[in-house]
């Protein structure tokens, strides 16, 4: 029987190192983007450092469209990157900003992935929120790769295994399963696995029934599920004690004027003689190629930061757009806002906007803020009314700090103190937000 062949055509996006470029540049803050700089100035001979006494010269502009910048970062991270900080500038050393984004795409180049894989990978990463679970709908992300949600599940199940364990898991239910999974066979795992909402309410006399198991073995499974780590992403939190804010935010005319704080990195142009040496016709083949290819290189560099700045504005801009009541001094209030509200408004990726907020702080008349700050989910009162949870979180902030320590107030009264400021919550509500503000429960807050 003759064998049959088939083609298939199919379409793959391919990257341009220009697109690549300007997301990589996106993601690093100000001290990260000038140590960048400095290290293209030296592996590139067609940049050179536009001096003071250069002002007036003429630059020429590289026309060419600005492409749009939503795309996956590709070998962000490889050994030959010029991202890593691994030297000082003058004397003064730089702080080591290694991230746990960093640390979470090194660890790809173990795994046995292809190209699309690892980029779809490096997605799933860069949409991990702060705690370390996944800031967007899994189907969102296999929608931008054209794919079906299943075809990205495996590779999202290989992201959770990398370290810490259980990051970019959905919820607290699959971050604490992925960590008890080598014991499959353990109490704890078959707790979390079958019986997870009565362990998160403490029904421990049904879980006993149910399981048939001894007052001491449950607690000895309890204990096990409390040395797992709920929050794989924090640790990393507050790691970095050097906060440069990378925009600056002023009123002027009853308007805000947002400037990008980079004026202290090198400002960049292309090397005139370089230039000058590709349009004479006295260099051999290979050279040319070797001048092209750095001619493009720094334009792409040069554009890519235009693009950063640029970004940058538009988001913050964004931003102040939709919190008037914060950036007018009421810094108790924030409106409901995510990420992808501001991605819609500029009308860019989820990821892009992710990357433009995540680390990055602006400097406002009321302090230095992570752009993150702004953002808040939202919950909906029993009147109807819809609030960003920002607001009931200061609120509790504020009642628990002004309790009586000798006698603290328990999630039933806490539930009561805010009802009476006008959010009906339910007590499990409350208890969540507590533990996210980092107050344990009151016995613990009790002061003799």
């Amino acid at each position: 029987m003759p064998t049959s062949l088939k083609q298939i055509q199919t379409q793959k996006q391919k990257l341009a190192p220009r697109q690549i470029l300007q997301a990589r540049l996106l993601q690093l803050n100000s001290i990260n983007l000038e140590q960048a700089i400095i290290e293209e100035l030296e592996q590139n001979p067609l940049l050179e450092q536009l001096e003071a006494q250069d002002d007036h010269v003429d630059e020429k502009k590289d026309e060419t469209p600005i492409d749009d910048i939503d795309v996956s970062m590709e070998d962000m991270y490889s050994d030959e990157s010029t991202y890593y900080l691994s030297e000082q500038k003058k004397e003064m050393p730089l702080p080591d900003r290694h991230s746990l984004l960093e640390d979470l795409i090194d660890q790809l180049k173990d795994i046995d992935m292809n190209e699309l894989e690892k980029e779809i990978s490096e997605e799933i990463i860069w949409n991990t929120n702060e705690r370390g679970y996944l800031d967007t709908d899994l189907i969102l992300i296999a929608d931008r790769f054209e794919l079906l949600e299943k075809e990205v599940e495996p590779i999202l199940n290989k992201v959770q295994r990398l370290k810490p364990k259980g990051i970019g898991s959905r919820n607290l239910r699959e971050c604490l399963m992925i960590q008890l999974e080598n014991k499959p066979n353990s109490l704890a795992y078959n707790l979390i696995n079958n019986f997870f909402d009565d362990f998160m309410h403490k029904r421990y006399e049904k879980i006993e029934s149910k399981l048939n198991c001894s007052k001491d073995e449950l607690h000895d499974a309890v204990l096990e599920i409390s040395h797992q780590n709920p929050h794989p992403g924090e640790g990393y939190r507050d790691k970095f004690q050097t906060v440069i804010p990378d925009l600056i935010i002023t009123e002027e005319n009853n308007d805000w004027l947002i400037t990008t704080n980079d004026g202290g990195t090198p400002e960049l142009r292309i090397n005139q003689d370089y230039q000058q040496r590709l349009i004479k016709d006295d260099l051999n083949k290979d050279a040319k190629k070797f001048i092209k290819s750095k001619l493009d290189s720094a334009n792409w560099f040069i554009e890519a930061i235009q693009q950063r700045r640029h970004t940058l504005v538009n988001v913050m801009r964004t931003i102040i757009q939709f919190q008037p009541e914060w950036f007018s001094g009421d810094n108790d209030f924030l409106r409901p806002l995510k990420l992808q509200d501001v991605a819609d408004k500029i009308d860019m990726d989820i990821s892009t906007i992710s990357r433009s907020t995540r680390g990055k702080y602006v400097d406002t008349p009321y302090g230095i803020f992570e752009l993150k700050h702004f953002f808040t989910d939202s919950i909906k009162l029993s009147d109807g009314l819809l609030i960003g949870t920002f607001v009931i979180k200061r609120s509790l902030n504020r009642i628990i700090t002004k309790e009586n320590k000798k006698k603290p107030l328990s999630d039933d009264e806490l539930v009561g103190k805010l009802d009476q400021e006008g959010y009906n919550l339910a007590r499990r509500t409350v208890a969540k937000y507590r533990d996210q503000l980092g107050y344990p429960v009151a016995r613990l807050r009790k002061e003799i």
